[in-house]
């Protein structure tokens, strides 16, 4: 039997489908990790789970370490911080003539809170560390976000036009990384 290109995936075990979209999911955040060469080949083919993992877990570490009455509050404003956050710095990408769909603008800002994620994750593993070590951490983490979505978001926007909408990419991964260092 000759696989065709795109093959009927309604068929398939859901086993499948799910390993499928996990090492799609790695090796986009490969990318993420090693910014370079095709990279930004890599995410025009956008979706939208790696994202909704990587929030969920960042949410899920920081409600974990707040106190007993902020619990759900601190998962909802992780989870609406990042998501409304996303939409707001894509509509103003698209606004200064990007050439960038909407979800693969909100996947790639998505997929690049991955190191944020992981210094979530290193604080909670580490408690009780003094805000010394937390900025550091953090900062390496929001350098390494900012830059990764600039690698894949820079060349969507007019020479002109660039600043302008590398400007709120900065600050939508600052108030992530605030949220994290205040963990």
């Amino acid at each position: 039997m000759i696989e065709s290109e795109n093959p009927n995936t309604l068929d398939e075990p859901v086993v499948q489908t799910i390993l499928r979209d996990l090492k799609m999911i790695g090796f986009k955040l490969y990318h993420v990790v090693l910014p370079r060469g095709n990279a930004a080949n890599v995410l025009r083919d956008w979706d939208l789970w790696g994202p909704l993992i990587l929030c969920l877990v960042m949410a899920i570490f920081l409600s974990i370490s707040a106190g007993e009455e902020q619990k759900a509050l601190e998962f909802t404003i992780v989870f609406v911080v990042v998501w409304c956050g996303a939409a707001i710095v894509t509509v103003n990408g698209q606004l200064l003539g990007g050439n960038i769909s909407f979800f693969q603008s909100v996947c790639i800002l998505g997929y690049c809170i991955f190191p944020l994620t992981i210094a979530t994750i290193i604080i909670w593993i580490i408690q009780n560390l003094n805000i010394v070590f937390k900025l550091p951490i953090v900062g390496g983490a929001w350098f390494w976000s900012s830059f990764a979505s600039y690698g894949f978001l820079g060349s969507s926007v007019p020479e002109n036009r660039r600043l302008l909408a590398v400007y709120p990419v900065l600050l939508f991964y600052l108030v992530i990384a605030w949220l994290v260092v205040v963990q």
